[in-house]
């Protein structure tokens, strides 16, 4: 093997790992099986999620895998595999994947790493089950959200209950049943 190729490899190696380091998550899948239309279909969803889709040689990824602390991947590394690199969601390439895989049987899940940790099929499964980063800022709107509104009837109903009894100050107790 020249010197050059050998450069290469470690170039590549050297990205792979540096992929890792840079991604909130990965997810590795062995697509065999797929037409090129279907991957095509995939990366756009992928794409449209700031989650990059790549194909490496298995023992280029097994390297890297060794060199950032996820060697528990490399029993996966069987077959024609691929990995998506989630950049800014680290929830997004597990739900983009799974829902793809359930209309495409030949994608399969294999396993993955969230924040540093190396999952396997079942945990990124349930990851994928979790809604993405707009979903989770809804739901904390809605929880901070909540205690205000609540506060705002009952401040609407003393307004009520006040005019209700010619301006004067209503009973507690017929605040706390108008709330």
């Amino acid at each position: 093997m020249s010197v050059e190729a050998i450069n290469a490899k470690k170039i590549v190696v050297e990205e792979i790992a540096g992929k890792f380091k840079d991604s909130q998550s990965a997810v590795l899948v062995e697509y065999r099986g797929l037409s090129v239309a279907e991957v095509t279909e995939l990366r756009r969803a992928l794409r449209e999620e700031d989650v990059e889709f790549k194909v490496y040689k298995n023992k280029l990824v097994q390297r890297a895998t060794e060199s950032v602390g996820y060697a528990d991947l490399n029993d996966q590394l069987v077959g024609p595999n691929a990995l998506a690199f989630g950049k800014s969601d680290a929830v997004a390439p597990a739900r983009i994947l799974a829902k793809f895989a359930k209309d495409h049987n030949a994608l399969v899940i294999k396993a993955g790493v969230v924040e540093g940790k190396v999952l396997n099929q079942d945990e990124i499964n349930e990851i994928a089950k979790l809604p993405g980063r707009e979903g989770m800022y809804s739901m904390l709107l809605g929880m901070l959200q909540a205690p205000v509104s609540k506060f705002a009837r009952a401040v609407k109903a003393v307004a009520e209950a006040k005019e209700a009894n010619g301006g004067e100050a209503p009973a507690a107790e017929n605040v706390e049943e108008a709330a």
